[in-house]
């Protein structure tokens, strides 16, 4: 069997997408200039990920990242700018993720020292998927300023108790008062402390925590929706490296530069019909950043850590996005 099994559907997906994006940015430009696909292990997953799919789900990946990718070439003249070096494809490891480069599809002119990155979703917008333990330090690993020991202090009993039920291989359905218990306590937690790292440090936290979710790089982001058969294009230009005219040619559409936050305006459970969420808090900064951070298990069996699932809910008004029907 392959080892990326159909049970593992949602990973399948989004590699396989990759691949398509790729394939798009080869149909719609190798007619006008050289393109060369990188071949690494990256690749290689990608590639059996598509292979893994069935011809109709195919077809759908090909509509959505050809109208995802005529559109980036809009916004970038260089990748189909007449010339006689190669146009360099790179799929990147998911490891550089971890290490702040978001982007999945590189896409490299080695002869004027150019590049611009993709990262590419297949029906799901979520910026990071990150971990909470009693170990991890998240103001650390998130902001480079660390958690206090009240913090850790505070999340221990909650973790110990994990710990003794995945010693007796429990599972987390077996465990009726998740939310109570486990959920808003470390919600409760994670808040109050992020308020502290907010608090003593001034205007820099908001910054480091777009940072750490969007990566040091400037990118693009391809979102598929196929349910309504649409491809998003985002532009998160916040160093200003994209949008740049090539040697003949403007960009069709000019894209304005984004300014990053410096307060946080708002940090509490997420309104759901009136009610405050178990699972789900908000966090609203200036120039119209938002972002929601959902707490959930990641496996079936009780694991002493847990799961944000990293919404960006809020852009500046700014930002590029365009919706392409396919």
């Amino acid at each position: 069997m392959s080892p990326l099994a159909p049970v593992l559907n949602q990973t399948v997906q989004g590699k396989a997408y990759e691949y398509a994006c790729v394939q798009s940015i080869v149909e719609l430009v190798s007619g006008i200039r050289n393109v060369r696909i990188i071949h690494n292990s990256s690749l290689v997953v990608a590639q059996q990920a598509w292979e893994l799919l069935g011809e109709e789900l195919q077809e759908t990946m090909k509509k959505s990242s050809r109208a995802g990718i005529e559109s980036l070439i809009q916004l970038e003249p260089k990748i189909i700018e007449d010339g006689n070096d190669d146009l360099e494809l790179s799929l990147q490891e998911d490891r550089r993720g971890q290490e702040g480069d978001v982007r999945d599809v590189l896409i490299i002119r080695r002869s004027i020292e150019w590049e611009i990155g993709v990262s590419v979703k297949h029906n799901h917008s979520a910026v990071k998927h990150s971990r909470l333990s009693p170990t991890i330090d998240f103001g650390k690993e998130w902001l480079g300023l660390p958690c206090s020991q009240s913090y850790f202090d505070e999340i221990k009993p909650i973790f110990v108790r994990l710990q003794e039920m995945k010693s007796i291989n429990l599972r987390w359905s077996d465990m009726a008062d998740k939310e109570q218990a486990v959920y808003i306590p470390l919600l409760s937690a994670f808040m109050s402390e992020l308020v502290r790292l907010t608090n003593d440090n001034p205007g820099i936290v908001p910054a480091r925590l777009l940072e750490y979710l969007l990566g040091r790089k400037d990118f693009y982001k391809i979102i598929s929706n196929d349910s309504s058969r649409f491809t998003t294009l985002q532009c998160f230009n916040l160093h200003g490296t994209l949008n740049m005219a090539s040697s003949t040619q403007q960009p069709s559409l000019r894209v304005r530069g984004v300014e990053m936050p410096s307060k946080i305006y708002h940090l509490d459970y997420k309104d759901v019909r009136g009610a405050p969420s178990l699972t789900t808090v908000q966090l609203v900064m200036d120039n119209n950043w938002a972002v929601t951070f959902r707490i959930h298990n990641a496996s079936t069996m009780v694991e002493a850590s847990l799961k944000f699932d990293i919404q960006l809910t809020g852009v500046p008004s700014s930002m590029f996005s365009n919706s392409v029907s396919w």
